[in-house]
């Protein structure tokens, strides 16, 4: 189990590349790039939108949102991008991932104004 576990990441993490690549190509129809970055930001960030020291709700961000995602976003997007892509991912894994420190700033952010909110909410009572 675990090992099948290992290879569904590993696919998962070839497809994020895929997106990565893909959205970055002229020929991508511009739906399909919105929904690509996204997704592509969200995997990419150093921040998740749920902090995984969270009981359960922290990776399930990562089990369900991730691959619903990329399952949609791969099937915006032209066949043609997508072997090019493929190729480009292909190399690219070899090396590191790319971080989206803006996203994870934005995320950062939203999480400090969270925490403002809270504070607020208690203070005006």
């Amino acid at each position: 189990m675990f090992t099948q576990l290992q290879t569904w990441a590993r696919r998962l993490k070839k497809q994020v590349f895929v997106l990565y690549y893909a959205y970055r190509d002229d020929r991508t129809p511009w739906p399909a790039k919105l929904i690509a970055i996204c997704v592509v930001a969200y995997a990419f960030s150093p921040i998740d939108l749920i902090p995984d020291f969270i009981p359960i709700l922290g990776y399930l961000d990562d089990v369900i949102l991730v691959p619903l995602g990329v399952m949609l976003a791969l099937r915006m997007m032209p066949d043609a991008v997508l072997a090019d892509a493929r190729e480009q991912a292909e190399e690219r894994m070899k090396g590191g991932k790319p971080k989206n420190w803006f996203v994870g700033a934005l995320f950062i952010l939203i999480w400090i104004a969270a925490a403002v909110g809270v504070v607020m909410l208690f203070v005006n009572r």
